[in-house]
């Protein structure tokens, strides 16, 4: 059965000057507001598409590798990654031009290559990888506790 999730967002005026809002449908996050100057500049206590790219990212990469190590028989007690969304101009166009996903992980029993191996494979195969995949860079670093 398919998963099905809604967000909806409203934008007021120009770009340069106007404001927007987004919800979720779950109401797991509440309204938040959003803007260019949030994008571009400092949040200002907003938030942006990337910074939500960068959450959902550093979720689901996080759910991939607990499933990886977990089918290597060497369950997390604790993974902590951090998904950072680069958002450039490059030529005429604004462009999401890179990810990186840092993750720390506590994992008894595992040596170093053995957490990095499944590190690359979490990161190729998490589906916000996938659906990032041939347009975004990504780069995965990982490290034991």
């Amino acid at each position: 059965m398919a998963a099905i999730r809604t967000a909806e967002a409203v934008w007021e005026h120009d770009l340069l000057h106007g404001s927007g809002r987004f919800k979720v449908g779950s109401g797991a996050i509440p309204e938040s507001p959003v803007s260019w100057a949030a994008r571009t500049e400092s949040s200002g206590g907003k938030t942006s598409p990337e910074e939500l790219l960068a959450a959902a990212h550093a979720s689901c990469f996080a759910m991939a590798f607990s499933g990886g190590l977990g089918r290597l028989g060497k369950p997390p007690e604790r993974l902590h990654v951090t998904a950072t969304c680069t958002f450039d101009k490059i030529g005429d166009a604004w462009k999401v031009a890179k990810m990186v996903l840092d993750v720390r992980g506590k994992v008894p029993g595992i040596d170093a290559k053995t957490f990095e191996e499944a590190a690359k494979k979490a990161g190729e195969g998490c589906p916000i990888s996938g659906a990032l995949k041939n347009n975004v860079p990504i780069e995965v670093t990982a490290r034991l506790e």
